[in-house]
């Protein structure tokens, strides 16, 4: 039986998704371009043997519209031959990629395939694809209104939701916050990123020419009085008539950032990795994805990770390390009183709220630091899971491979 396994995994350090951020001059198809000609150089991938490359991308809008990844691979210099093909699943579309790549490869339609992702938030802000004429449209239509009365409703009110219903204060927010930014500090501090990142050259406004060396968004000096001086965006008394008292506890601080980056992982058989003198990372082990209710709309990674451990015949106690996506502190703090992981094995080096959160590109950023960390501890089971809009969500176990 054929089995997926992950040669090699790389990323761009995240920039800051907004004007002056590192990629802000960088078109979203040659920062994708970049991490799949990384991924060449890493493993001496001959690119003329990819059967496809499977990217997700959010905004696909604009610069990031029209398959956006087939113009990744042919920037990259891939063979005109090559296809790509650019998938949504929103936050999870790279862990999506992923997964599709997994499949094609043990069922025989693949033999190699790169899985990646990208998002420019910089260029194509956040909801761009929503709009028309700057007028933002009902993407969810009529019937689904009706079945979910009065309405759907943002992300950060389902966050608020979300810590009413775990019974989660601002502080807790907060201090989970902080953690995320200590954690990701020290892992640059002691270079524990150095083996997943591909720095890439910019060109800035000036003409000078520079380069993003580490994760732009993570702030090494912020204090639980800073956290907590911040405002709450989403308190409305329109959510409060329709859901009752809500406390108000998110905040830019406790959520993740805007942010642009991208990220790849070369995905083949065991037998093809060791017919091309490759020494195989991890084998892509269980793969899933779930529904969950679209106004709490962030808890799917609950029934997600169950259902992923249920499909590979483990226990929670059995994973080694943790990637779950910090989209919201509130979120990372409910599946953890839900599931009952050991928070020492979450996140060890920071999650989106210090790293970042480059939409399209997440899944396999968390993919790419996942492998890193059992590695790094010797793990042999590694999870990651991705809360989506639409209250839809990914889980992944990773097993490494012993070289």
């Amino acid at each position: 039986m054929r089995d997926a396994v992950i040669v090699d995994a790389v990323r761009t350090p995240l920039g800051r998704g907004k004007p002056g951020g590192a990629y802000a001059g960088v078109h979203p198809v040659d920062l994708h371009a970049h991490v799949l000609r990384s991924l060449v150089e890493r493993t001496g991938l001959d690119p003329a043997e990819v059967d496809d490359v499977v990217g997700g991308a959010v905004g696909q809008v604009g610069e990031q519209s029209g398959n956006t990844t087939r113009f990744a691979a042919l920037a990259a210099g891939f063979p005109e031959s090559v296809p790509g093909v650019t998938i949504d699943r929103q936050c999870g579309s790279s862990q999506q990629a992923l997964s599709f790549a997994a499949q094609g490869v043990v069922a025989g339609g693949y033999d190699i395939a790169i899985a990646s992702g990208v998002e420019s938030m910089s260029r194509i802000p956040i909801g761009s694809q929503t709009r028309v004429d700057g007028v933002g449209q009902d993407v969810a239509g009529p019937s689904v209104g009706a079945r979910y009365a009065p309405g759907l409703v943002p992300q950060g009110v389902s966050a608020e939701l979300i810590a009413r219903r775990w019974g989660l204060s601002r502080q807790q927010l907060d201090e989970f916050a902080l953690t995320s930014h200590q954690r990701a500090a020290s892992a640059w501090a002691d270079g524990r990123f150095a083996g997943e990142v591909a720095p890439l050259k910019t060109t800035r406004a000036d003409g000078s020419v520079g380069q993003l060396e580490t994760d732009e968004t993570i702030r090494p000096g912020t204090t639980a009085e800073a956290l907590a001086s911040l405002r709450t965006p989403f308190a409305d008394p329109r959510w409060t008539e329709r859901f009752g008292d809500i406390d108000w506890t998110v905040t830019a601080g406790n959520a993740s950032p805007y942010n642009d980056g991208a990220a790849a992982l070369l995905v083949t058989t065991s037998e093809i990795a060791a017919a091309h003198g490759w020494t195989p990372r991890a084998r892509v082990h269980t793969a899933t994805v779930t529904g969950d209710d679209p106004i709490l709309m962030l808890t799917g990674i609950i029934p997600a990770t169950a259902k992923v451990l249920a499909r590979a015949g483990l226990a929670i106690g059995d994973i080694d390390a943790f990637e779950v996506n910090e989209a919201f502190a509130s979120v990372v703090l409910a599946w953890l009183a839900e599931t009952g992981a050991d928070p020492q094995k979450v996140n060890v080096h920071g999650g989106a709220i210090s790293i970042g959160h480059p939409l399209g590109a997440s899944g396999a950023r968390l993919a790419t630091t996942l492998l890193g960390v059992l590695e790094q501890t010797g793990g042999r089971y590694g999870l990651q899971t991705m809360c989506e809009a639409g209250g839809t969500a990914n889980a992944t176990i990773v097993e490494r491979i012993d070289q």
